[in-house]
């Protein structure tokens, strides 16, 4: 990909601008699923952030999801909310609002552009691009690797202008159609369908639920506009999209806390079903063996000149399939259309925010840990790896031998594309149906 003539026209001061790091708290819009903004991952109870000063990382593999994007199949309910604010602009007129809908008297309109990466996107990954560099200065890759999809595209160029700026132009920027490997661990979907037509019914099961009683309360407060469940769907996602485009939306201030909690657990139930352990067939945890194996098999090259870094960029379920092989988020019961438990793993605010970053770090110690280690740093935080822990400083570090992760993770290497279990998992679908995040 040639772009040394542009980078040589673009300054590079005119992309730095203000960047909200959307630092974890437990406030209602950072928790909107996978369509939220990104933030810092919370921090895993018990688990020390740092590793001991006696050990070095060795090799770094980023898979990196796509900043924010604009809406998708989303934009059918966006556009029939505004119709219907537009034929109820009489009534809105001359009713007598809460301040949290007043903005109604002047308008709403949706001017969202479907799909693509927003500014507020190449904002994010200009930025980690730059904090990736501080965090591996020593790290250097001459290849980034992304889907095919415009805004991963897209995604893949601002990191690495944050990442190493004018030097981008002596880069290769790749898609995977351009590499020799007959399954994407980017995109194993399109070798392993999801079905995500069973999934927006999995997932309806729980919006038929909670959706009416807040379409009634906006409604008493809107009379005569009449809006529908359709509308107050669509008006959840103006809130997160508007976020997404131009970093602040007047819908997000419409709801209470406790409905944008089950608009998040109705994108959660979605993902879980698409992409996670709910999928039919484990047909999501085939997909992402994929992964797990390019994983291990980087991880144990041993030549001299193997790389040091991989920087690659996907989708959230390209880091949702990988977790749900590993067995990292999984809940127990399982999560139910019938409502959100207490307590659960598997949360994509957390895990799969726009623009999330899945690192996975090998080092060698000398004195702390025995042999070559792993650990995974999701989102700024280190994630636990409590399937193959073995000692008390595993447990404290997140962290295991990588003799032991490779033991924990047989369900993937056990695996060959096309064998019986593969074709079991998916073999049976006609289609291959893209995932949308």
């Amino acid at each position: 990909m040639l772009i040394e003539g542009l980078l040589n026209r673009l300054p590079l001061a005119s992309l730095v601008v203000a960047f909200n790091s959307y630092k974890s708290d437990n406030g209602p819009l950072k928790r909107l699923g996978y369509l939220t903004p990104y933030s810092i991952a919370p921090a895993s109870h018990g688990v020390v952030e740092e590793l001991p000063g006696d050990c070095s990382v060795n090799r770094v593999m980023l898979m990196h999801r796509h900043g924010s994007r604009g809406p998708e199949f989303e934009s059918g309910l966006i556009n029939s909310l505004v119709q219907t604010l537009r034929n109820g602009h009489d009534a809105i007129q001359h009713a007598h609002l809460p301040e949290n809908l007043r903005f109604l008297k002047k308008g709403y309109e949706s001017h969202l552009e479907p799909g693509k990466l927003t500014i507020i996107g190449r904002q994010q990954l200009f930025n980690q691009g730059v904090e990736f560099g501080l965090n591996y200065p020593n790290f250097d890759a001459e290849i980034l690797l992304s889907s095919d999809v415009p805004r991963v595209i897209d995604s893949m160029y601002f990191f690495g202008l944050g990442r190493f700026g004018r030097k981008l132009g002596d880069k290769e920027l790749l898609t995977f159609h351009q590499m020799p490997d007959p399954v994407s661990w980017i995109t194993p979907w399109t070798t392993c369908p999801s079905d995500w037509h069973y999934a927006s019914k999995v997932a309806k099961e729980w919006s038929d639920i909670y959706l009416p009683e807040i379409t009634a309360r906006l409604n008493k407060l809107l009379p005569d506009v009449d809006l529908t469940d359709d509308d107050t769907h669509g008006a959840l996602y103006a809130c997160a999209y508007d976020l997404a485009a131009r970093d602040e939306s007047p819908w997000c201030d419409v709801f209470h806390a406790d409905e944008l909690t089950n608009f998040e657990y109705e994108l959660d139930l979605g993902m879980d079903v698409g992409v996670g352990y709910l999928a039919p067939n484990d047909s999501a945890r085939v997909a992402g063996s994929v992964f797990v194996k390019k994983l291990i098999e980087r991880f144990t090259d041993t030549r001299e000149e193997a790389p040091s870094l991989y920087l690659e960029f996907g989708h959230d379920a390209t880091i949702l399939v990988a977790m749900a092989a590993m067995d990292l988020n999984r809940d127990d019961p399982p999560l139910s259309s019938q409502g959100p438990p207490r307590r659960r793993k598997l949360r994509t605010s957390y895990q799969t925010p726009f623009a999330a970053n899945m690192v996975w770090e090998r080092f060698t110690c000398k004195e702390s840990f025995d042999g070559p280690r792993i650990r995974l740093v999701l989102n700024d935080e280190a994630y636990p790896l409590r399937t193959c822990a073995e000692t008390k400083e595993d447990q404290r570090y997140g962290t295991c031998s990588l003799d032991a992760f490779i033991r924990a993770n047989q369900f993937s290497t056990n695996i060959e594309f096309g064998d019986d279990t593969w074709q079991a998992a998916c073999g049976t679908h006609t289609e291959v149906l893209h995932v949308q995040g």
